[in-house]
Formats: structure tokens, C-alpha cells, sequence
């Protein structure tokens, strides 16, 4: 059984910091495509970024120099390291993981967490 748990979200203030975690169990880990999403209230769920079995990332461009998506294979764990944060990364973050980039960044993969909350106030 995959399981997908994040942790790590909070409450900030703008310009703050938080780092992201998601904990995965039951799968071969390296060899999944890793990403981070957020559904903002009343908006759809957007891609934060992603990473793949190579180390390769991307980033949406409203996060792009802020965040650092990474993972550690040994820990079996993905990070989203969020800095600058801004009133509008209000959000409920969700890793996700899938052995295909295209379902992955379509945001169908097979596997989600139950997503973290992460508030930034002005």
C-alpha cells in the first residue's frame, strides 16, 4: 500500500520561511516522478513543482527562486524548501508521485497526500 504523508505546514508571516515534508511508504521511490501541488481556496489546483528519478526539477514561474523542491532517497522523503513566502502561497500543499512526468504534471498521478496547510499573512 503507496502512502504519501505531508507535513511541515503552518502559519507565517510574509517574507517567512517553511519547509515542506512528505514521507512515502510502498513504493520504489527513485524511480517515481515527485512533485508538490496547491489548491487555494476557490481556485483550481496548481503545479508547484517537480522532480525526477535524474534530480531534474521544475518550478511554476510564481514560485521560481523561491521554493527549492529536493528529496532524499535514504529518507525516503521529499522536501519543498518555501522562502519569501507571500500572502498568495495561501494554500493546501499536496506531494503527489507517479512513474509517468505527463500524469504527474497533468496532476492525475496515481498517488497524493493528504496535503499540509500553509497560511501566509501580510
Amino acid at each position: 500500500q503507496v502512502q504519501l504523508v505531508e507535513s511541515g505546514g503552518g502559519s507565517v508571516q510574509a517574507g517567512g520561511s517553511l519547509r515542506l515534508s512528505c514521507a512515502r511508504s510502498g513504493y520504489t521511490y527513485s524511480n517515481y516522478y515527485m512533485g508538490w501541488f496547491r489548491r487555494a481556496p476557490g481556485k483550481e489546483r496548481e503545479r508547484v513543482a517537480d522532480i525526477g528519478s535524474d534530480g531534474r526539477t521544475t518550478y511554476a514561474d510564481s514560485v521560481k527562486g523561491r521554493f527549492t523542491i529536493s528529496k532524499d532517497n535514504t529518507q525516503n522523503t521529499l522536501y519543498l524548501q518555501m522562502n519569501s513566502l507571500k500572502p498568495e502561497d495561501t494554500a493546501m500543499y499536496y506531494c503527489a508521485a507517479d512513474p509517468l512526468l505527463s500524469k504527474l504534471r497533468a496532476g492525475t498521478s496515481r498517488y497524493w497526500g493528504q496535503g499540509t496547510q500553509v497560511t501566509v499573512s501580510s
